[in-house]
């Protein structure tokens, strides 16, 4: 009975101590409490007025500035990218729809069973649109097979043909100038590289293929490939798609869109 009595007693000692030693928030308790204090003064709601007037000051210089860019943005974005605004050579404005035609051509005269070849850029507007299956789109997470498809379309013509043919039924080529499928395509040609080494042999960068002037004149290794072909076939002096292999069966009113069989 003395062991446990003096146990208890030794018990309530140790507690006592344990509520007597300092918290390590007890220092965070104590500068809360302080700066309560402070703010509660008449100093203190002073500064508290003009932190808020300050607050709400640079708010509004935010927001100024914030609302008018909304507007400017939201105007951006309104417009499709599949319907350009362009200005003809004597002044009028026209809506180019070259896109969108081509489609609905993809659409309307092609079996439903069609596969059609571009670049990847486009296969969602064309599953889209036109409502058919597309060798490649903004999905196809698999490197080999998108170098796949800028290697066929950089490559010599006669390999890329033999490519196209296992591949797919229809060619679609965006042409017409400006960021073109022959604007991107030294793009193209080292994303096929990064994979297909023999693409373009020690040279990483592939930097055989593409323009050799601002003129817009093309390298022996671009001027040979199959985009370049159907791209500017019977619109550059001295190119010609061969009629043994490939049709076209359509051309967009601005000549912004190819399609070849």
């Amino acid at each position: 009975a003395a062991k446990r009595k003096k146990k208890k007693q030794q018990e309530k000692q140790n507690a006592s101590k344990k509520k007597q030693q300092p918290s390590s928030f007890d220092g965070l308790k104590q500068l809360q409490d302080a700066a309560t204090n402070a703010l509660n003064t008449k100093e203190g709601i002073s500064a508290r007025r003009i932190v808020a007037l300050v607050i709400m000051f640079v708010t509004y210089a935010l927001s100024s500035r914030f609302i008018p860019y909304c507007f400017a943005l939201s105007r951006q974005l309104s417009h499709p990218t599949v319907i350009q605004k362009a200005r003809t050579r004597d002044g009028q404005i026209v809506m180019i729809d070259d896109y969108r035609d081509a489609y609905f051509w993809l659409k309307d005269n092609t079996p439903e069973d069609a596969r059609i070849m571009a670049w990847w850029d486009y296969g969602y507007q064309i599953a889209g649109i036109a409502n058919r299956t597309t060798i490649a789109d903004g999905n196809t997470w698999n490197h080999e097979h998108i170098a796949l498809l800028g290697k066929a379309l950089t490559t010599e013509l006669n390999e890329g043909y033999e490519v196209a043919r296992h591949w797919a039924d229809y060619v679609l080529v965006w042409a017409g100038g400006g960021g073109d499928d022959l604007a991107k395509s030294p793009h193209l040609a080292r994303i096929a590289n990064s994979v297909y080494r023999d693409h373009c042999p020690d040279d990483p960068t592939c930097r055989a293929f593409g323009f050799v002037d601002r003129q817009g004149t093309p390298s022996p290794m671009m001027r040979q490939s199959f985009l370049y072909t159907l791209h500017s076939s019977g619109t550059r002096e001295g190119v010609t798609a061969p009629d043994d292999k490939f049709q076209e069966v359509y051309r967009s009113k601005y000549g912004k869109v190819r399609i070849w069989k």
